[in-house]
């Protein structure tokens, strides 16, 4: 199967935000990346995960899962989606071993199949624990995205300067000529 070029507008964000991206408004129309296998195989190359995991429908139902659970964690009430991300949780754990070159960590999976969503729900808890300050939504009426925010003085406000951060300085210019 070729791998489909990547039509989001935001990419590149850490996992478990890349996979809540999959989904996103076009011109007015809701988008999904993970309609179906082509893009699971787009998103798993993406996330340089293409080579461990086959992008077949289990690995797809599982990831929307993930999805599913952790769009609720950035958007609903804690006490609403902390379960949801735990049975994602509950696929995989970490194999804590002594190697020549020191400790390693390891994630394991009595499922391979829950590797990429586990992965996905495993970094919301990194992202929680580094900076939860710093996981944003998008500003920009409309937008469904979400990003974490990497600028120095923490103030990001859009997914893309060039698409949402554009649109609202276009408005608020367009709103102060018309007053004048």
């Amino acid at each position: 199967m070729s791998t489909a070029r990547d039509p989001r507008p935001l990419t590149g964000e850490p996992l478990a935000l890349d996979l809540v991206n999959t989904r996103w408004n076009e011109e007015g129309a809701a988008r999904d990346l993970l309609a179906d296998t082509e893009g699971l195989a787009a998103w798993l190359a993406g996330n340089g995960l293409a080579g461990d995991h086959p992008a077949d429908a289990e690995v797809l139902h599982r990831l929307r899962t993930a999805r599913e659970a952790l769009r609720a964690a950035l958007d609903g009430p804690p006490e609403q989606a902390a379960p949801l991300v735990d049975a994602v949780l509950a696929n995989g754990r970490i194999r804590a071993r002594l190697t020549a070159a020191g400790p390693a960590e390891e994630p394991e999976f009595a499922d391979p199949a829950w590797a990429p969503a586990w992965l996905a729900a495993r970094n919301y808890l990194d992202l929680l624990t580094r900076a939860p300050e710093r996981i944003r939504h998008c500003a920009g009426g409309g937008c469904v995205l979400h990003f974490f925010d990497t600028s120095r003085n923490g103030t990001r406000r859009w997914c893309s300067m060039a698409a949402c951060g554009n649109r609202a300085k276009a408005s608020r210019h367009y709103a102060r000529s018309k007053e004048n």
